[in-house]
This record gives C-alpha cells, structure tokens and sequence, in this order.
C-alpha cells in the first residue's frame, strides 16, 4: 500500500477468497455442410429443434452431418455448430436491394414485396373492363380485355388480392387475357359480366399481413415463403418489416434503429439488405441463383477443415467434445493432431467407414490414425430413422459416443467411465452395420477400437473406454484422459491469480490452500485415490525464483475403471471350514 504522507487512515482490501473455478466439459464442437444457416461461424444450439430452425432439416446431401449433431444433442444440450460449404446465396433479378441471408437453395423459395411510399396506392378503388368470374362454376381463372390498368390507380401485380363484390381472389398469375387465382372460390351467382366494367378493390398482397400503407419516407418488406419449400406451406408469411425508414440513421421512440437496411439486417433470419437503391412502386421479387452446398461426401478436405479451424482459439470456443462427423481418416488425424493434441482441453471422437465391417478393415482404419490420448474411436455405424423424410438412414457413432460422455458429466462426473450398461446405452438404433462378436471384440480393444454392440436384451452399448493412446499407459482411459483435462483445466485458471505476485512462503501456501480442497473434492468423489501437491522451497528454488517462475507439482493417483472381471466359483467337502481355504485357492 502506499506510504501516507500525514496524518490519517487509509482502508484497503486484500482478496483471499480465491477457489478453483468449475469448468465446462460437456459442450460439443462439429463441423459440416446444412441446407441454411451462417457460414464458418459456431454458433451454440442447445437442442435438435434449434439445430433446425437454425440450419435447416436433413437431406440426401448431408444427413451424416447433420445427425451426428442432432444425436449428440440427444444426450446434451450444448453444441457449437459450424456450417461449411461453397453454396451461392440467391438473389434478385430485377433489383438487388435484398438478397437471401445465407447461401443455399432454400433462398430460392423466398418472395420480397416491397412496398414504398407514393403516388401508387396499398389498397386502391377502381374498375377492370370486361372481367367476367363465373363462381357457380367453382373457376380459379377469369378472362379480361388484357389491359389490367382500365380505370384503375395501379397495375394489377401477381400477388395483388382482387376484391370483387366482397370475395378476395389471390391473384397467381396473369397470362395473356386470363387472370389464375391462388384460391378456389363457390357461389350461386356470377360476378361481372362480360361486357361491362367490374367495380373492384385492388390489395397489395402485402396487405394480408400489414393492415395500413406505409407513411411518407418508410416502406414495407415483406418475405413470403412462395413455395412452401421452407414452412411446408406455399404462401406464408416468414418476415414482415412495417414502416421501417428510407432515411439512414432513423430511430424508433425507444432509441433502436428504424433506418430499413439496419432493421432488416439486425435482426432477420432470412432477409439481407444490401442498401442499394428502393424501388418507387410496388415490386415483388422472388429470389433465384441460390445454389446448395457441395454433398458431404463430395466437400474438400479444406472445406471441412476450415470448418474445424476455428476451434483452435481456445480462449475463444471452451469445447470438450469435438465431434468429426462423416467418417475420414485424414479429416479425424487433423483434427486430433492440430487442434485436440494443441488445445489438451477436448477430445476428439472418429468413427471407421460404412465399409469397415470386419476386424481387417476396421484395423486398416485405425493404422491411419496416429497414437494418441485426445482421440477416441468407436466401431462404425448405426441405422436410425430420419423423421424429416420418412426414410432411414446409416450414420456414424462418434456423435453418439461424443453425447455418452456429455450424458456422463449431468448423470456423475467426467471421471467416470462413459462405456457399459449404466452409462453407455446409445439411443435410437434400428440396427448396426457391425455388431462385432467376442472374439472380433478381443482382436479390435487392444489397438484402442472401442466396440459397440447390440445384445438381446441389453439394447446397444458402448463396450470399451480406450482412448487412441498405443503405449500403456493410464491416459489409454477416457475417463483417466478427462480425468486430468479437468483438474488441470480448472487448476490452470485458479493459477491466474497467481501472476505477478512474489514467489515467496506466503503464495505458495496460498497456493497450496486453494488447490489441496479441490483435489480433496474430487477424491471424495471417486476421481482419484490419492493425491500430493508439492509447493515450498525444494521446487521453488533460488534459480527459479531468479528466472521469475513459481511451480507446483500435483501428483495424482487416477481412479481405474473396471475393464475385466474374473470371479471364482470353488466347491469344498461339506467338512471343510471356508477360514481354512479363502486366500490359498
């Protein structure tokens, strides 16, 4: 504290309330191509229903992917999502004031009508010549003279709503002297005659979803979903922006913006505003030129790693679980080499190929992969139903196996074993493409393949814990392997605080006193038998403190999962006391 100068008091604190922090160990991390969403930027989703809404449903082109995530979020709740692909974003032909958010074909099904402030009317009165509509006859077309400007304030537009003697006609397409309806109207009595002009109210179609025309200096936009590739439901509204401003820098009475490209940018799912000039009458613009990413299996290896990449800033994305999707081996070796093996705070999780269903070609897989403890791999495939397209589909384990370990953490801890009957049930399974026996299990675990199997009775269970480490070694285990991710983790962001303070008796007791509790915590809850931190003068030696470091040794005894279990059934002679025998058998 300072030196005071006069007489007085001075009032300082010293903040010795220092603990070890809980840390994450259940988020996801995947990579891979969707039909919509943002590209090459996690976003976290917490459940398949956001995954969805957010990226769009599965199809032939990227199922793999997108039920590795989506099975995953059946065992947890949080998942980073990248979207990866080369898709190209639609646009409009006419004018290019609004463009599809994101690129893919859905923005080929979104319809803008933009309505500006003017001379042409929302809603206008007015008469056609020579329509004639016979509603006894249950028509969707009707015939007119061909010029659709006769007596009335605007051109009648495709999307525009007719009023005709109170029946509203949704206008879909106008071809030659006929008018084709959206909808299909009865009646006993005809509308208009052939030869005379027809009183009729013209609607812009935007005003089946904002009641009022716009006010001077603002528009309408409106995104409609035309064919119903994107709801399910041709015609449906999916955004509407009501007098947003034409003038840059316009705020709402609540200080937000209204300015049309800021309002539309900030907060729209479907809709992006270029700022280019508005148009001065009323424009409907269906969107075209969205093309689909590549298909899964078609997408370069760079695509796919760009993907992953910025998982690499683990400041930035705290994920444990890195999930690598459709199975590739030079994919997996990149993402265990050069962002699992370089964080040491996550692992990642591989499956073998389709293909790979015998003990030979599950090896040649595995052989493609280098030794280590931040990768763990499973035994293949599973057949799940897909409910977005009523069909079935073949997708790889490592999202299940991923979302075991997540299910491990809520149920107990990151300790234990994510593998057996308690902990390993793995969810929606028809079938698996291989259900390795006894003897294919034994061939396949000692080179770190952790089998999957589906027993009568027992449903299908993830029968192993090794991680891909070769040597023994007790980092062979999951639950060792996250074990240490988590106290080293939480210890390493307790240690923060110690940064530029003195090496000196105090702070290392300091130390010692905040890691030895935790540690005691984790031991009490079956993590390790024993354990011993090492802090004082005999590894915080002169030459040490000279260099300005500080160590602490932590010495751990890691708790062991049961793997094999032998259990010996003796029979003695009726005559014999069990005291005799019991430890010499």
């Amino acid at each position: 504290m300072a030196f005071q100068l006069s007489p007085g008091v001075n009032v300082s604190e010293i903040d010795l309330t220092t603990v070890i922090p809980a840390v994450s160990t259940s988020t996801g991390a995947f990579a891979g191509p969707f039909t919509w969403g943002p590209m090459n930027e996690p976003t976290l989703i917490s459940s398949e229903d956001q995954l969805t809404q957010t990226f769009g449903a599965p199809t032939d082109d990227n199922y793999e992917s997108f039920f590795s995530a989506a099975n995953f979020l059946s065992y947890s709740n949080s998942l980073y999502v990248v979207r990866v692909g080369d898709g190209v974003t639609a646009t409009a032909t006419t004018n290019t004031h609004i463009e599809a958010k994101y690129p893919g074909t859905l923005g080929n099904s979104i319809q803008i009508i933009t309505v500006p402030a003017g001379d042409h009317e929302f809603e206008s009165e007015g008469t056609l010549q020579d329509l004639f509509i016979d509603i006894s006859t249950s028509r969707t077309t009707a015939s007119f003279d061909g010029n659709t400007s006769v007596n009335v304030y605007r051109s009648i537009a495709e999307g525009d709503i007719l009023v005709v003697d109170g029946y509203e006609l949704e206008i879909s397409d106008i071809s030659g002297s006929d008018i084709t309806f959206a909808n299909k109207f009865t009646g006993a009595e005809d509308v208009g005659d052939a030869n005379t002009a027809i009183s009729v109210t013209v609607k812009s179609a935007a005003s089946k979803f904002i009641g009022t025309a716009p006010d001077v200096d603002h528009i309408h936009i409106v995104a409609v979903d035309v064919d119903g590739e994107i709801t399910g439901t041709a015609g449906t509204l999916l955004e509407a922006y009501e007098n947003i401003s034409t003038i840059a820098g316009a705020k709402n009475a609540d200080g937000t913006t209204n300015y049309w490209v800021d309002a539309i940018n900030n907060v729209s799912k479907w809709l992006n505003a270029t700022g280019d000039t508005l148009p001065t009458s009323i424009l409907y613009e269906t969107l075209v030129g969205g093309t689909a990413d590549t298909a899964e299996g078609s997408l370069s290896l760079a695509t796919y790693l760009l993907g992953y990449d910025v998982f690499k800033d683990a400041d930035q994305y705290d994920v444990s679980l890195i999930i690598t999707g459709k199975s590739d081996a030079v994919k997996a070796e990149y993402i265990t080499s050069n962002i699992a093996e370089i964080r040491k705070d996550c692992i990642s999780f591989v499956s073998p190929s389709l293909d790979d269903t015998s003990v030979a070609t599950i090896k040649a897989f595995r052989d493609e992969l280098s030794s280590s403890s931040y990768a763990v791999m499973d035994s293949g495939y599973k057949y799940q139903y897909d409910k977005y397209n009523d069909t079935y589909r073949w997708v790889p384990l490592n999202g299940d196996i991923a979302g075991l370990c997540a299910r491990t953490d809520q149920q107990r801890d990151p300790w234990f074993s994510p593998a057996g009957y308690n902990r390993g049930n793995v969810k929606n399974v028809v079938k698996l493409a291989w259900n390795p026996s006894k003897a294919e299990r034994d061939a396949i675990y000692p080179v770190g393949i952790n089998p999957v199997v589906t027993q009568s009775g027992q449903g299908t269970v993830l029968f192993g814990d090794k991680t891909l480490l070769s040597r023994p070694s007790a980092f062979d285990r999951i639950n060792v392997r996250r074990l240490f991710i988590v106290l080293e983790k939480a210890i390493a962001r307790a240690s923060k605080s110690t940064l530029f303070e003195f090496n000196d008796s105090f702070t290392r007791a300091q130390f010692v006193n905040i890691v030895e509790p935790f540690l005691r915590e984790v031991q009490g809850r079956r993590g390790i038998y024993d354990f011993r931190v090492v802090c004082d003068e005999t590894n915080n030696t002169a030459q040490v403190i000279d260099s300005n470091q500080f160590i602490g040794d932590i010495f751990i005894k890691p708790a062991r999962a049961i793997n094999f279990i032998q259990l010996n059934f003796v029979a003695v002679r009726t005559g014999v006391e069990f005291d005799e025998i019991v430890g010499s058998v």
